[in-house]
């Protein structure tokens, strides 16, 4: 049996790579320090008697020295996330992004251990050349604007995990994902689906912010956690960066109106300028952010299976549950 570990396995991802990976017959531990990620997104596999789980931050490196050497493969997911959060939070998003990574890298490499790390399409910046390639250059912002450290964190992290392998030859397995949506995300970081979702059921202003034209591609949860099972099972993807998200592109405004349709809502949609919304002035939004898909296509033969609409009603059927029992 297949020993794995999930740093941020309470999280949104990280849950539904745990029952993934349950599912294939894995021994799963999960560590989070539950600063986003809730223990009730891990309560059904709790009486798994093949799943534990820690509460702890991985740049402890007594408990995180302890979790890798009993595991076979790590899966690390631990990340500070959410547009809302990094900007609020600059701080806690540079020293976990980059320290928590760092930590994970040594102690996999002083077990040897296969690891795969989750990157993000932030890193592309604010790059115009579409649809995004894994070796594509990147464009960031101005260093005195938070919104830019969160990519930039994590670019950090590529070039450390990049580094681990040409160097001592840590097996080491990257992948960016791009909008990633489904049931158990949380709107309170600034993740748009969630946040449309619960305004609707509510019969509230849906706000879409800045102008409603800019361009986004939404994957559903389950096939992001396939994509990412399917990488570790291949021993070809090691050294490798890979995109994961779906190619297909719709307007906030165009996703506002489908939400506020597919939950039978008679709430109205409002522009919310950018500065109002973040309070930031000069906030930088991306006009598209889509993904070229081949290169993983090619790897492992995944592509995205589920429809937007499909994804958007499992996400109101988890949000009215949640209405439901509170």
């Amino acid at each position: 049996m297949i020993r794995a570990l999930i740093t941020g396995g309470a999280g949104f991802v990280g849950s539904h790579l745990a029952e993934r990976l349950l599912a294939s017959g894995y021994q799963v531990t999960v560590i989070d320090n539950l600063s986003t990620g809730q223990l009730r997104n891990i309560q059904c596999m709790m009486p798994d008697p093949n799943f534990s789980y820690a509460v702890e931050d991985i740049r402890n490196i007594h408990v995180i020295d302890r979790l890798v050497s009993e595991c076979d493969i790590i899966f690390h997911l631990a990340a500070a996330v959410g547009v809302r959060n990094i900007i609020d939070r600059p701080i806690n998003t540079i020293e976990v992004n980059i320290g928590g990574t760092e930590m994970i890298l040594k102690t996999a490499s002083r077990y040897r251990r296969r690891i795969l790390i989750a990157s993000t399409s932030e890193v592309y910046g604010k790059g115009v050349k579409f649809p995004f390639r894994e070796d594509d250059d990147t464009l960031s912002g101005p260093t005195r604007r938070s919104r830019w450290s969160y990519a930039a964190s994590k670019a950090i992290d590529e070039f450390l995990a990049f580094a681990y392998h040409e160097e001592v030859g840590l097996p080491v397995t990257l992948f960016r994902l791009f909008n990633t949506v489904g049931p158990r995300q949380v709107g309170q970081y600034g993740m748009v689906v969630p946040r449309f979702v619960r305004w609707a059921l509510a019969n509230e202003a849906i706000q879409v912010y800045g102008d409603g034209e800019q361009q986004r591609c939404f994957a559903n949860v389950h096939d992001v956690v396939r994509a990412i099972h399917d990488l570790a099972e291949c021993d070809a993807t090691i050294g490798e960066l890979y995109n994961i998200g779906s190619d297909a592109e719709i307007s906030i405004m165009q996703l506002a109106e489908l939400i506020r349709d597919r939950a039978d809502s008679a709430s109205d949609i409002e522009l919310v300028p950018y500065e109002q919304a973040y309070q930031q002035a000069g906030f930088e939004d991306f006009r598209r952010r889509v993904p070229s898909i081949d290169k993983i296509q090619s790897a492992i033969g995944w592509a995205p299976s589920t429809p937007l609409n499909e994804t958007i009603d499992q996400i109101i059927a988890y949000y009215q549950t949640e209405m439901y029992q509170d």
